[in-house]
């Protein structure tokens, strides 16, 4: 185990690099703290995060009170209020939880009272004829449905590699393959023990999603929560669907999930899932041909016209499902820890909304960075299909991805970014590479070129044959 003296005691240390840990880790870093992210995959958002749906959410039908809640408002409004100065983009599409059923139909009421009752007030009844004049292609067994004008899909991953460029332009630093393994208060500030070394923080925020609960155990001793996995998987229809819907369509939600939604993607497609499937593996989702062969025909019958579309994608992830369905937000303020767990479908929205509910409960220590100059939020490039793109502008060399329209500039850029990818998953987080038709066949081979020598994890050899 190596130690680094000269790296000193940092103002917090943030266990986990997804959606949650960027969020938290901006925050502080812009309150002048001096913050260290230690991440245990290759780049971030490589756990649960990757495999968000990347849809903004209301709170409409969260528990009224709830802290989920307030975290899901918190999180929307700033987000809104950000986005512009960091080029983050909103495809403006509003929400219809459609029911399908007389007893979906009788649900309705209820969840447009509990919607009024937390404060989204412009969610309303639609009528069946109301529903097609909006949405001409659904299904006309669609009965009824509750409007909800402000729930919008954005890019799932750009505003978090936003965030975690803002921790290092504030002086922090993000550590990949740095799995906590242990340690240890001394009253002071805690050592935490990983691969790459040892460091020390005087608080800790654990944001370890699938594997909050373990850290837990392994630093605290217990843990107040349960981590059980839910896999959820999506098929991905070809860029022709994207005419034949506007609207994200909802199911009237269950007590246990959210349901399958089918909406479309900032990057031009048309998504359905999530299936929930619960399993104890916490590193594998596999995706399985039962599961998808139903989702696609559930799409199917919402969207008829989708038996025609092609699916193009298919992937799963793992949510860090918990015993209870609230948020796990747990505190020791004797040991300066903070754990944030249990956070699932609802997280991206919610991010900087919980970003601000850990600063609000006041332990993390003195900020010893106080002072600092502000920097300007990073402009990040633009991933989004219905807003000009890299290879609409001259000078952009060549063309990578021809299915996704990357070019080399975009990858070039990645790579050389303020905070690279750190493998392939993360390069196309970046630049969309290989998520086209193919899959990469075709660009893979040139993409392993670009990138020799060049991420920590590199592409595979039989990339280049």
């Amino acid at each position: 185990m190596t130690s680094f003296p000269d790296r000193g005691i940092f103002d917090l240390a943030v266990i986990g690099a997804g959606v949650v840990g960027c969020a938290a880790a901006r925050r502080f870093a812009l309150n002048g703290a001096r913050v260290l992210v230690l991440e245990k995959g290759a780049d971030i958002l490589s756990g649960a995060s990757k495999a968000n749906s990347a849809i903004l959410h209301t709170g409409f039908d969260a528990p009224p009170g709830s802290l989920e809640l307030d975290c899901i408002q918190r999180g929307h409004a700033e987000y809104l209020a950000l986005r512009e100065g960091m080029n983050l983009p909103l495809l403006e599409t509003g929400a219809i939880v459609v029911a399908w059923t007389e007893e979906e139909e009788a649900r309705l009421g209820e969840l447009e009272r509990q919607a009024h009752l937390n404060q989204v007030g412009d969610a309303r009844i639609l009528s069946a004829q109301e529903i097609r004049r909006l949405e001409p292609h659904l299904s006309e067994r669609a009965r009824a449905g509750l409007h909800v004008p402000r729930e919008h899909v954005i890019d799932p991953w750009s505003p978090f590699l936003g965030y975690a460029t803002q921790v290092r332009a504030r002086g922090g630093e993000i550590v990949f393959d740095a799995e906590v393994t242990g340690g240890a208060f001394d009253g002071e500030a805690w050592t935490l023990e990983t691969p790459p070394g040892r460091f020390r923080a005087r608080s800790v925020v654990n944001c370890a999603g699938l594997f909050g609960d373990r850290v837990d155990q392994t630093l605290l001793g217990a843990s107040s929560f349960e981590i059980r996995p839910r896999k959820g998987q999506f098929a991905v229809f070809d860029k022709a669907a994207a005419r034949l819907l506007t609207a994200i369509i909802l199911p009237v939600p269950a007590e246990r999930t959210k349901g399958v939604v089918l909406c479309r993607t900032i990057f031009g497609n048309v998504l359905v899932g999530p299936t929930a499937e619960e399993q104890a593996d916490r590193t594998r989702a596999t995706v399985t041909e039962p599961e998808l062969r139903a989702l696609v025909a559930r799409a199917a019958e919402i969207l008829p016209a989708l038996r025609d579309m092609p699916v193009t994608a298919t992937y799963a992830g793992l949510r860090p499902a918990t015993e209870e369905k609230e948020y796990r937000i747990h505190q020791e303020p004797a040991r300066r820890w903070i754990t944030v767990g249990g956070i699932r479908s609802t997280g991206m929205t919610a991010a900087l909304g919980i970003a601000q509910h850990v600063e609000a409960l006041g332990i993390i220590g003195q900020a010893s960075g106080v002072g600092q100059e502000p920097s300007p939020a990073p402009r990040m490039p633009n991933l989004a299909e219905h807003r000009p793109r890299d290879w609409q502008q001259p000078g952009y060399d060549e063309i990578v991805c021809h299915c996704e329209m990357v070019t080399k500039r975009e990858i070039e850029a990645a790579l050389a970014g303020p905070l690279p990818p750190g493998d392939f998953g993360g390069l196309k987080r970046r630049t969309r590479c290989g998520m086209g038709r193919c899959q990469g066949f075709n660009c893979l081979g040139r993409l392993a070129e670009l990138t020799a020598g060049r991420l920590p994890h590199p592409l595979p050899a039989r990339s280049l044959s």
